[in-house]
């Protein structure tokens, strides 16, 4: 089982857009303007192209259950930490949960998963709960602190799918999928080109990211990125273990994909978001490549005591 073939394109983009930043080769604004472009047109295409083509009914099996569980949990950790012990404000609370918990399942997992498990139907269901449930949570977080004192807080909170192309698309998706529409190609085909650069993009402006500003040395910051990425990597797929072997009796394949996916990395979509509400950037970063890193190896052990 060939794991870390599905980390090659990521490092490799990752890689390219570091030299790129490194040179100075497309100016100073560049790393702003690919993240911006990433998250108001590219991932947005990406979302409705996938859920306009995916079934909300996939989400009913026990495998995805014990996943939304374990995911579910470990963001409440990472809130609760975030708030308790590194004392950061909300919006900074919800990048750090989402560093923790948010899987990367769809440049990543998708690849390990044909790879690893041969079929990829239950990383496109885990994708589906985290778009529709997770995604609009921590952005409801970061827009209600980010925006704070602005007035009628519960009719901004009613109004971010209109405001929010992320949300919207993600929307506008379902609701395609919910009627069973088939879009004309004519309509798609400029879409599924725009979602083709949401990945490159996101993965570019992270590789930038690396050689703007100096990495906190302070011992908090140091700290939070450890705990963060043990989460990730270790408690998140422990607890997916424990809650599908014990809770929900699940075995073999199923309880094979389930740990699987919930020890995938940490989505560039943290730093993403976090570069868009002008958040802390570092933490999401780190996040995201230490995360990446280490998986290379945890995934390994998955597979080799699992598979």
């Amino acid at each position: 089982m060939n794991v870390l073939s599905g980390f090659l394109p990521i490092w490799a983009i990752t890689g390219v857009g570091w030299a790129a930043g490194r040179f100075n080769v497309l100016g100073s604004q560049a790393q702003g303007v690919l993240g911006r472009f990433a998250f108001a047109f590219a991932m947005p295409a990406l979302l409705f192209l996938t859920l306009s083509r995916a079934r909300v009914s996939e989400l009913a099996g026990p495998g995805v259950a014990v996943f939304a569980a374990s995911l579910l949990i470990v963001f409440a950790l990472g809130l609760l930490l975030g708030r308790l012990v590194f004392r950061r404000r909300q919006a900074d609370r919800a990048i750090g949960a989402m560093a923790g918990a948010y899987v990367n399942s769809a440049n990543l997992g998708i690849p390990i998963a044909v790879h690893v498990l041969g079929d990829a139907s239950f990383v496109i269901a885990a994708a589906l709960f985290q778009t529709l449930s997770i995604t609009p949570l921590i952005l409801v977080l970061i827009d209600l602190d980010v925006r704070r004192g602005a007035r009628d807080r519960w009719s901004r909170i009613a109004q971010l799918p209109l405001r929010n192309p992320i949300i919207a698309a993600s929307a506008a998706g379902v609701t395609v999928s919910a009627a069973g529409w088939r879009l004309p190609s004519e309509l798609t085909a400029p879409v599924q080109m725009l979602a083709g650069a949401a990945v490159p993009a996101a993965l570019f402006a992270l590789g930038m990211s690396l050689n703007t500003g100096a990495r906190s040395d302070d011992a908090t910051g140091r700290s939070e990125r450890r705990v963060l990425v043990a989460l990730k990597i270790a408690v998140q797929p422990l607890l997916a273990y424990a809650l599908a072997r014990w809770a929900f009796g699940l075995g073999g394949r199923e309880l094979f994909a389930v740990v699987l996916c919930a020890g995938l990395p940490t989505a560039q979509n943290a730093f993403i978001f976090a570069s868009e509400y002008r958040l802390n950037t570092e933490l999401a970063r780190d996040a995201v490549l230490l995360s990446t890193l280490l998986s290379m190896g945890s995934l390994s052990l998955i597979a080799w005591l699992l598979a």
